[in-house]
Formats: C-alpha cells, sequence, structure tokens
C-alpha cells in the first residue's frame, strides 16, 4: 500500500507498505532458489536446512536479495498506484524481518507540469516511399554488384576494375581498390595504369576523426588488375540467390523493400508527430533535469570510448586541444534538452490520452525482453534495480501513447479522405 506524504511543486515524498504475507513469500522464493542452487556437502539438493545455507552465505545475503525483490516490485507499483512519473528517486527502506510487514520511503522529482497544443486535426504529410519498378531494378543492380566476380585483366586498368596496390614505405601494406567506388584522386592516379607500375598518389589535405592530415604523397605499386564481371539477370542468377526462379526474386523483393518502406514511412510519420508535439509544448523545465539527461549522455560516452581503450580525461585534453571542447559540450547540453523536451511531451500525451500499461502487459514485455538478453524476468529486474524497472514502464507507457494517438490520426484522416470523396461524389452527381 502507497501513501503520499508530501508534494511540493516538483518534489514527492511518499511511503509504501508491503504485508507481511508478501515478505514471507519472498522470503520463501529467496530460499527455494537458494537451496536449488546452493550445494552443501552431505545434503542432496535442496534437503540441507536453512541454517545451513544461511551459514554458507551470510544471512546478510539473504536479506539483501529479499530487500531488492520487494523493492524492485513494490517501488514502481507504487509510483503507478500514486500516478507518480518520477524522473529520479532516493529510496530509503526500513528493517526487514520475516514475518512483519516491510516499510520504505521515497523522495523524489516528479516530472514538471506540461501542456500541449490541440494536435487532435493534425495531418501528416509523411508517406512511405513508393517502391517502383525503378527502385525494384536498381535494388536488383546493386544485387548483381554486390554478387560481382573478377577475373584477371592483362591490359590498362579500367573504371570498373579492383586493383591490388602494395602501399611503399615501413608502414605499407597490400590491399585491393574498387575503382568504381575509390576517391577521385585514387581513381584518377590508377586509371590507365599497368600491372608492375609504380604510381604516385596524392592525398589531398582531409580530416579523419579528430585529427587534420595534411596533403601528402603516397607511393604505390600495382600488384593485380582484375576486370568485375556481373552475372546475367536470369533465372540461375536468382538460383545462385536461392530463389527458384528471377520472377520469384523480383517478388519477394518487392515484398521486403515495400515491408521496409513501410517501416519507414511510419518512423518519419512518428517523427512528424513528436516535433508537433515538442513545437507546442509549453512546460517549465527544471534545469537539474536537463543537468541529469547531460550527465547520463556523457557517461554514456565515457563508456563507448572507454571500451575503445580510450580514456575520457584524454579524450576531453585532445578536444581542449583542438579548441572543440566547448563546441562537444554545447551540443551535448542541446541534444540533452531535445531529449528531455520529447519524453515530457510524450509523458504529457500518455496523461491525457489516460494511456496505461496493465501489469499483465508489462511483466509480458519484461519477460520477453530478459529472452532476448539471455536473462531470467528475475535477473533482468534485478540489473535494472527499481528506478530502472520504473523508467522502463514509463518508455512502454510514452510507445504506446503514441501509436495511440497516430492511430487516432490515421482515422482520422481516413474519415476526411472518405467525407472528401463523398462530396466529390455529390459534386459530380448535381452537376450531371
Amino acid at each position: 500500500m502507497a501513501e503520499l506524504i508530501s508534494r511540493e511543486g516538483n518534489k514527492v515524498e511518499f511511503k509504501v507498505s508491503v504485508p507481511a504475507a508478501e515478505v514471507n513469500r519472498a522470503y520463501d522464493q529467496v530460499w527455494a532458489g537458494l537451496a536449488r542452487d546452493v550445494r552443501v556437502p552431505g545434503f542432496r539438493p535442496g534437503k540441507a536446512p536453512r541454517k545451513v545455507i544461511e551459514g554458507r552465505v551470510g544471512k546478510g545475503y539473504v536479506e539483501q536479495e529479499v530487500r531488492d525483490r520487494l523493492l524492485e516490485t513494490h517501488y514502481s507499483q507504487a509510483a503507478r498506484e500514486l500516478k507518480l512519473s518520477l524522473v529520479d528517486a532516493n529510496i530509503d527502506p526500513q528493517p526487514l524481518k520475516s514475518g512483519q510487514a516491510f516499510e520504505f520511503t521515497v523522495k523524489g522529482e516528479t516530472y514538471p507540469e506540461v501542456t500541449l497544443a490541440d494536435w487532435s486535426g493534425l495531418s501528416l504529410s509523411a508517406a512511405a516511399p513508393e517502391i517502383t519498378d525503378e527502385v525494384l531494378d536498381r535494388t536488383l543492380s546493386d544485387l548483381q554488384e554486390r554478387n560481382a566476380t573478377f577475373d584477371d585483366a592483362d591490359r590498362a586498368i579500367e573504371a570498373s576494375d579492383q586493383v591490388t596496390i602494395e602501399e611503399q614505405g615501413e608502414d605499407g601494406g597490400t590491399y585491393p581498390v574498387y575503382l568504381d567506388v575509390a576517391e577521385a584522386h585514387v581513381r584518377d592516379a590508377l586509371l590507365g595504369k599497368n600491372k608492375g607500375d609504380t604510381v604516385e598518389i596524392t592525398v589531398p589535405a582531409h580530416q579523419h576523426g579528430d585529427h587534420e592530415h595534411a596533403e601528402h604523397t603516397v607511393t604505390v605499386k600495382i600488384v593485380d588488375v582484375k576486370t568485375k564481371k556481373l552475372q546475367e539477370l536470369d533465372d540461375e542468377f536468382a538460383k545462385s540467390l536461392n530463389f527458384e526462379s528471377l520472377e520469384r526474386l523480383r517478388t519477394d523483393l518487392k515484398a521486403e523493400l515495400e515491408r521496409r518502406a513501410t517501416q519507414e514511412g511510419e518512423a518519419a510519420r512518428r517523427e512528424e508527430f513528436i516535433d508537433h508535439l515538442v513545437a507546442g509544448m509549453t512546460a517549465d523545465i527544471p534545469q537539474a533535469l536537463l543537468d541529469r539527461r547531460r550527465e547520463a549522455m556523457q557517461a554514456e560516452i565515457q563508456d563507448d570510448l572507454g571500451r575503445q581503450g580510450v580514456k575520457w580525461g584524454e579524450y576531453e585534453a585532445f578536444m581542449k586541444e583542438q579548441g572543440k571542447l566547448d563546441e562537444f559540450m554545447a551540443d551535448l547540453g542541446k541534444n540533452a534538452e531535445t531529449r528531455v523536451k520529447r519524453d515530457l511531451a510524450l509523458e504529457k500525451l500518455a496523461e491525457d490520452l489516460n494511456v496505461q500499461v496493465s501489469d499483465a502487459e508489462f511483466n509480458q514485455t519484461m519477460t520477453a525482453l530478459a529472452q532476448a538478453n539471455g536473462l531470467s524476468p528475475a535477473d533482468l529486474s534485478k540489473q535494472l534495480g527499481p528506478n530502472g524497472i520504473n523508467s522502463y514502464y514509463i518508455s512502454l507507457t510514452r510507445e504506446k501513447a503514441l501509436q495511440q494517438a497516430i492511430a487516432q490520426l490515421a482515422g482520422g484522416q481516413t474519415e476526411a479522405a472518405a467525407e472528401e470523396a463523398s462530396t466529390e461524389e455529390s459534386s459530380a452527381e448535381a452537376a450531371e
């Protein structure tokens, strides 16, 4: 049971009381898992007394597992019960004891008050790209290109050849160059040359990542020249791609292109709708909320760099040296603000539409997400933690609201089109 203690502005405090029966059930579930997983010499699996198991894992471990299980479940339930959309929260759990109710208090921040402009009459212009015969033929040509073969050519290099070059110097290496997709300075230097020739390629000044490279010359030796050979667009080509005929390849390829076009159109309509919501939204966004999102995004960048073996301090120092740190931090702040505004708009949309995600829906999606990541639902809940679970619930609510709004607009547009057609038909009949 959840009880609201105080609410001032977007600051909120509430208390949650978990009945003793549910506390006992959580203890039983934890003990059952330990009895199954903990091996105790001299006892068959599942037969060791609790005192013996507790001696191996520690009493504190059992209590922590039970506490985590109760918080994971009842924190998000309480937030839903009190209809609170929490940005962040601090949870203060009281002592836990088997056979007694468990209580904890939560202090947190809710999202600010948001007002959306009327969107009910919005006409979305974004549409799925049309899959014409030209698009289909171009895609088939791309398939031909990707499945091309290359034969030795005893002649001067031509525009569609594959040329193997050996870069001279200590850091040189041997690699192929596909002339039809090569950069202009490489293509121009190699065209008309022959196997065995030594060629100087002038590389213009350019930027690669965060590094500026001045103009320089690379000396290469032409090791091999091959000519591209495209397969004919016929049944044999289709069979090489595991299709029974060219006609079947065309049919299946068109269906796949139309499926992707539909997805692209849906994504474009979603973005158009969200942009409209954000543009017409009014909200007094706390700076703390923007700072928290910016810090979270910066932490993600630091993690990505760490996986690449780059320390954030080194990267920060490099950007400062290049005079780009202020620009980077400004862009990070703008992106954080954009994300916050989108989240607030969708949260308000869900509230206006009275959208809710039932416990059954939530548990089903959690189970699917756990399976997709090779985890059990319990392990996933433990990884996410109470705040993570609540954030996931909010994201599901936003997505459901967005889908409902888009469907509502689509229905309205269909009705409008039908009315327009009916009006035109009536006008034509009157003219006759």
